[in-house]
């Protein structure tokens, strides 16, 4: 289950020479789709961080399944989960319209206040708890 999805096209310079997205690519459609999930629940990234609130990216898990080529269109969807003290983000991305799965990743975050980690902070538990219902 997936509680926010955002559509994408994909740019011709993002694709290598093999005519495919290039790898690298991939972790700034996740990294968009993250952003503007939190900007959909009313939580800046830029603005917690004036705050000295940074979520930090700890781990990526990418597996790549089927390529995307210039204009495809496709969705990136997005569900977090709560493992101790790390907020976990599993995305997929689906090519449009045959639905062809194309990655599947698990982007471990860590939120750090003034420097340092904490293992609990409210508005990231509150989107945890929206994932749960």
């Amino acid at each position: 289950m997936y509680i926010y999805e955002l559509d994408f096209k994909v740019r011709d310079y993002e694709c290598d020479l093999q005519g495919i997205v290039n790898n690298s690519v991939y972790q700034n459609y996740l990294e968009h789709t993250r952003h503007e999930f939190l900007l959909s629940r009313n939580v800046s990234f830029s603005g917690l961080h004036e705050q000295g609130v940074d979520a930090v990216v700890a781990r990526i898990e990418i597996a790549f399944k089927n390529s995307l080529r210039s204009r495809d269109e496709f969705v990136c969807k997005l569900n977090v989960k709560k493992e101790g003290v790390k907020y976990v983000f599993h995305q997929a991305i689906y090519r449009k319209p045959d639905n062809k799965l194309c990655i599947t990743a698990k982007v471990t975050t860590v939120v750090v206040v003034d420097g340092k980690l904490v293992s609990q902070f409210g508005i990231f538990d509150e989107l945890v708890a929206e994932s749960e219902q």
